[in-house]
């Protein structure tokens, strides 16, 4: 059973996950690992590093900052798969999804990234910009070194594509709760509920829900349907307000990661 699967196996009856996301590198590689270490102890079940990307279209402005802030710093994905390398020889049950664009795993080769992903610690990929129907090639590699292949689904997803969808996803699938990019707009949680059952009449996964959930009522709403709660923009802004005080900035996102993940359990 792979790491994510266990990680969901072994959530209690009526408890959900809870993913929290940072750009690594944004502050800093060391900080992303303190902040990793925080995010455990405050109830992540998976995390999701945001590979860093000189052109992040899907994210919105605060995530987008994170990128060119992590960018400036020259880290690479090579840095990142470090990262997770330097985490998993302290914590080999929190799941790691690298959340990212295709470029830089073009540019690194399918083969050779689904080799180190596996080999430093990484249990899912999910490539913002790349469509399900050329993914083929990234799976075939992902699949033979048993590393999760992660897919998004928004509002406006047809059911033909979700039904195709299940059969080349993994681990989970992540539910874009609104239309536009990450940290924007207003949740609407009637629309979130129909749309998990839509999902779920294909697919045979975990649901995470993600986008425009920032705080603790929010998510405590959506984990009400939801197998996960994703919680991005809201926690990668303490690292950009407290990015020169690492104390307060471990303190700021501890402090909401345990609101989440008390509202959600």
């Amino acid at each position: 059973m792979s790491r994510l699967a266990q990680v969901f196996s072994d959530l209690p009856k009526e408890q959900k996950a809870f993913i929290p996301f940072i750009t690594a590198g944004d502050s800093g590689l060391d900080n992303t690992y303190e902040l990793m270490l925080t995010l455990v102890e405050n109830g992540a079940s998976v995390i999701e590093l945001g590979v860093p990307f000189s052109d992040p279209m899907a994210d919105g402005p605060m995530i987008a900052k994170s990128h060119e802030r992590a960018v400036e710093l020259g880290v690479s994905l090579k840095d990142v798969l470090a990262l997770v390398a330097k985490f998993r020889l302290v914590n080999n049950t929190t799941a790691i999804v690298l959340m990212g664009y295709l470029n830089p795993i073009e540019v690194y080769g399918y083969q050779a990234f689904a080799r180190d992903a596996q080999a430093n610690g990484v249990d899912g990929v999910l490539v913002v910009d790349m469509p399900p129907e050329e993914a083929h090639d990234l799976k075939q590699q992902l699949d033979t070194h048993e590393v999760d292949f992660i897919f998004l689904v928004a509002p406006t997803t047809t059911d033909a594509r979700i039904e195709f969808l299940a059969t080349i996803a993994s681990g989970f699938v992540y539910f874009v709760s609104l239309k536009g990019v990450t940290g924007a707009g207003h949740l609407d949680i009637d629309s979130v509920k129909k749309n998990l059952a839509r999902i779920r009449r294909y697919i045979d996964l975990p649901v995470g829900v993600g986008f425009g959930i920032k705080d603790a009522k929010t998510a405590q709403a959506v984990s009400e349907n939801s197998d996960a709660v994703i919680v991005g923009s809201s926690l990668v802004a303490f690292v950009e307000q407290y990015g020169e005080d690492k104390d307060k900035m471990l303190v700021s996102v501890g402090n909401l990661a345990k609101e989440i993940s008390s509202a959600i359990n």
